[in-house]
């Protein structure tokens, strides 16, 4: 997929305020500090297009980018940052909850982890969650330039474990580096083979 043009649209809490779901969505979510707004300006190649930032947490609601005039890429506020106060969090887990289920035309979920360290609860009950409310999703393992490749081998295996436990089949997973460019073709062509199988259906 050539991306031509990928353009902000806007930012709110409440999915009732997003834009008529007329095309496919693709959502992208982690935990704080995953490295979230690096991969989306990675793969639309506009370095400034999802606001990264020092502090994890910032992004804080659920912001739209309509990208080559046919689809819409999702950035959602990441989960687990401690120094969010519990109200914070609850209001989150109800807002993206409510998107996941409402959204109808949401495709696909993101779950963005950091390939550096080794199954998280937090990342593992999110997984989990996905898969109790019927969302469709794929994993992306980040920052593989961070570490040796044989790391992030033995990170992506041990997820895979520990999803075998109770999962039947495993999600797709895919292998990226906002630094290195890693994973942008793979995902981009995963994107464009669901939206032609969305428009033949």
């Amino acid at each position: 997929m050539n991306i031509k043009e990928a353009k902000f649209l806007m930012s709110n809490t409440r999915v009732e305020d997003c834009p008529a779901p007329d095309k496919p969505e693709y959502a992208f979510i982690g935990r704080s500090n995953v490295g979230k707004s690096s991969l989306i300006n990675m793969l639309t190649h506009q370095k400034g297009l999802a606001k990264t930032s020092a502090a994890p947490g910032k992004t804080q609601l659920i912001n739209h980018f309509l990208i080559n005039d046919s689809w819409y890429l999702v950035d959602l506020p990441g989960y687990g940052y401690a120094q969010v106060s519990k109200k914070s969090r609850e209001d989150w887990r109800k807002m993206i909850n409510y998107y996941f289920q409402k959204r109808e035309n949401l495709t696909c979920v993101f779950a963005l982890i950091d390939a550096r360290h080794e199954p998280l609860k937090q990342d593992l009950d999110f997984i989990n969650h996905l898969g109790t409310l019927g969302v469709p999703f794929v994993l992306v393992f980040t920052k593989l330039d961070k570490q040796s490749a044989a790391k992030t081998d033995s990170t992506i295996a041990a997820y895979q474990r520990k999803l075998r436990e109770t999962w039947d089949e495993l999600p797709q997973m895919f292998r990226t580096s906002a630094e290195l460019k890693t994973g942008r073709d793979e995902i981009l062509n995963f994107i464009e083979e669901v939206n032609a199988q969305v428009q033949n259906q």
